[in-house]
């Protein structure tokens, strides 16, 4: 199994980069997994903004040479991991502008004039490992789960992949927060992890 871990988060003190050194320590400790890609998009400088005009057009995403790279990353993948911390009840910008240029229409899905396009990332599964300053329930209660909604049906499905799991850890600011339970429950699963 190939693995990519997508990292969002500015700072390598944060508790979502311990989560990441979780994600690898369980990867590499699992005979199942042969390749583990990181992408840290902040280290990486990557550029979220989009941007559309008569020298580059929507449609023609897919095939930016400047994507190139990433596209292969997410083609090689057979299981994507995204790590990242939740501001303002959804994930950062700087994910949201991966996201938006790299599950484009003509590589993650193509339109068949219906009501839903054929996904072509089929056959692949995510786990997004999120961190929050609010409590753990707070997006389900308040939010109605916006977050997982979006991530799971409005992305992850759209695009083919069905197989979606989430760690979303809530009063990770508080001393009480059990950091050290949740880092362990992370290494767990990856380590154990079968596809």
């Amino acid at each position: 199994m190939n693995v990519l871990l997508v990292y969002t988060h500015p700072n390598h003190q944060s508790l979502s980069y311990a989560f990441l050194q979780k994600v690898i320590q369980g990867s590499r400790d699992n005979p199942r997994i042969t390749e583990i890609e990181v992408l840290d998009l902040y280290e990486e400088g990557f550029d979220p903004v989009l941007v559309f005009n008569e020298n580059k057009r929507r449609r023609d995403m897919h095939a930016d040479p400047r994507l190139e790279k990433h596209r292969q990353q997410l083609l090689r993948a057979d299981l994507i991991v995204f790590v990242y911390p939740i501001w303002w009840g959804r994930p950062p910008a700087m994910l949201l502008g991966y996201i938006d240029q790299m599950f484009a229409a003509g590589f993650a899905y193509r339109d068949r004039g219906g009501l839903f396009p054929e996904g072509l990332l089929k056959g692949k599964s995510v786990v997004c490992i999120s961190t929050m300053k609010g409590p753990a329930r707070y997006p389900l209660l308040w939010l109605h789960d916006a977050h997982k909604v979006l991530m799971r049906k409005a992305l992850f499905r759209f695009v083919g992949i069905k197989k979606v799991k989430f760690f979303e850890f809530g009063s990770m600011e508080s001393p009480k927060g059990r950091h050290e339970k949740k880092l362990e429950r992370v290494y767990r699963h990856f380590q154990s992890l079968a596809r």
